[in-house]
């Protein structure tokens, strides 16, 4: 399929989001399948929409107007907006650090952290994205995507995901994230963060489709059975709330009920 202009044009964006500064315009020409016009029409119209920043001094880097819509999104966005009353009595429950987390192509992205009382810190900060085989809040996504999708990220990675403990088959990978889906949770030990424990809940849309979850990490590893069940009921309870605030935008009067649930 022939790309279209739009998407060549954010091809520039991309290529400079993943360096996070490129030095000159003959970088971006030898890395870009652009003609040099085509390339200086796309970042002169990238740069006056802020989108993109250049400078003699430091080349070229993102622009200030994504700082701009970092901020929109933080103020306004649903997801967000429903999670954040929830982690903040959730990490008041049991002292961590609440994450939530969106899918994000074949990746999962932090969005927002609210942290609790507690000396450790989590490097999986707003913003960043991690693998979908690794730590709890990716892995719970994982076990609700399609099928068909699951498959494929199989096929192209079978060592991935049996290093990742959900088996060296097909079929064994199916069983290991249909359990998940029937325990309603997953928990992971020093994944991401050495000697804490993560335990995570699915995010869905008012069609049922996974877009993300929701997830606490509390500091240290060996919980008791008791603790994991008490932990994981309440990360599950305020997931439904915000899964139903996802589809109905009226999710938010479940806050109410998390100081019973928890």
């Amino acid at each position: 399929m022939r790309e279209s202009s739009l998407a060549k044009m954010l091809s520039v964006l991309e290529f400079i989001e993943q360096r996070g500064q490129v030095d000159s315009m003959e970088e971006m020409l030898e890395g870009l399948s652009l003609t040099r016009s085509t390339l200086y029409r796309y970042v002169r119209t990238l740069t006056d929409f802020g989108l993109l920043a250049a400078s003699p001094g430091t080349g070229y880097t993102l622009g200030p107007r994504i700082i701009e819509l970092d901020y929109k999104i933080r103020t306004h966005d649903p997801m967000i907006l429903a999670s954040n009353p929830l982690m903040m009595q959730l990490v008041q429950a049991t002292p961590g650090i609440a994450l939530l987390c969106r899918r994000y192509r074949d990746k999962v992205l932090c969005i927002h952290q609210v942290r609790g009382a507690v000396a450790f810190a989590s490097t999986y900060e707003r913003g960043r994205v991690r693998p979908l085989l690794r730590g709890a809040a990716s892995r719970v996504i994982l076990a609700h995507m399609p099928a068909a999708q699951v498959t494929k990220l199989y096929e192209a990675d079978r060592e991935g995901f049996a290093e990742a403990g959900f088996g060296d088959s097909a079929q064994a990978v199916r069983a290991s994230l249909r359990a998940i889906r029937q325990r309603g949770w997953e928990a992971s030990e020093s994944q991401v963060v050495a000697g804490v424990t993560g335990i995570a809940a699915a995010v869905f849309d008012g069609r049922d489709h996974v877009i993300g979850s929701l997830s606490l990490t509390v500091g240290r590893v060996g919980l008791t059975p008791t603790e994991t069940v008490q932990i994981s009921s309440r990360v599950v309870f305020c997931a439904q709330i915000v899964s139903n605030a996802m589809s109905s935008h009226e999710g938010l009067e479940g806050v109410a009920q998390l100081d019973h649930a928890v």
